[in-house]
């Protein structure tokens, strides 16, 4: 039972993994939101096998505000924000998809380099899973810092946040229900003021794109 409960886990770490590389690819913002809701759900199914299959009745719960938040309620508000901003696609990027996605799988090279020996000191069923977690983190940062307009940049830094519980799942079976609560509401009220930022970017300058913030900056 917990070989087949360790397969089920790796395939839904080699999902997220892939979920990473297509948001990494995805140009239009309307699809980066469904991959990140996408991810969300199999972050979820995933945390439940690992609740189930270690006895960790805690992740149940992780699992079910993983659920909520980040497959129902995130989504939601980033769906009403584009759609009050009438943001559909985010073109600009600093470097071709082509060099963003080579630029990627060297970043996943060195995420399982590093994950290596910590893997070996874990004594949790998915410690072969922590590469990919970090592998999920950096290509999310690499999506932050290769997009030019704000919502993108905000989705990005969301699925790193995915990146990282998954790898607190992979070392620890997760973190304590407590930090966990606070983490989702610190996510959840950082969404609210984004929301408002987003608007006020919009209302000054007419654009989503942190370019002419840049020249504000430089004024």
């Amino acid at each position: 039972m917990l070989n087949f409960a360790g397969q089920l886990i790796n395939l839904f770490a080699a999902m997220l993994l892939l979920i990473s590389f297509a948001m990494l690819s995805q140009r239009r913002v309307l699809s980066l939101i469904n991959l990140f809701a996408l991810q969300g759900l199999v972050l979820a199914v995933s945390t439940t096998v690992v609740a189930y299959s270690s006895n960790q009745h805690h992740l149940y719960y992780s699992a079910g505000l993983t659920l909520l938040l980040k497959v129902l309620v995130l989504p939601w508000i980033l769906h009403r924000l584009i759609r009050k901003l009438n943001v559909k696609w985010d073109v600009e990027t600093m470097f071709n998809i082509p060099t963003t996605m080579l630029v990627g799988i060297v970043l996943v090279v060195f995420a399982f380099n590093l994950a290596a020996p910590i893997s070996q000191m874990a004594g949790t069923i998915t410690r072969g899973t922590l590469g990919i977690a970090m592998a999920c983190v950096l290509l999310s940062f690499l999506m932050m810092i290769t997009r030019s307009k704000a919502v993108p940049q905000v989705i990005g830094f969301l699925a790193m946040e995915n990146g990282l519980f998954f790898a607190a799942t992979s070392t620890s079976y997760g973190m304590p229900m407590v930090v966990e609560l606070g983490i989702a509401l610190d996510v959840l009220i950082g969404m609210f003021i984004l929301g408002i930022f987003f608007f006020q970017i919009r209302e000054t300058f007419d654009s989503l794109d942190l370019k002419h913030m840049e020249k504000l900056k430089e004024d």
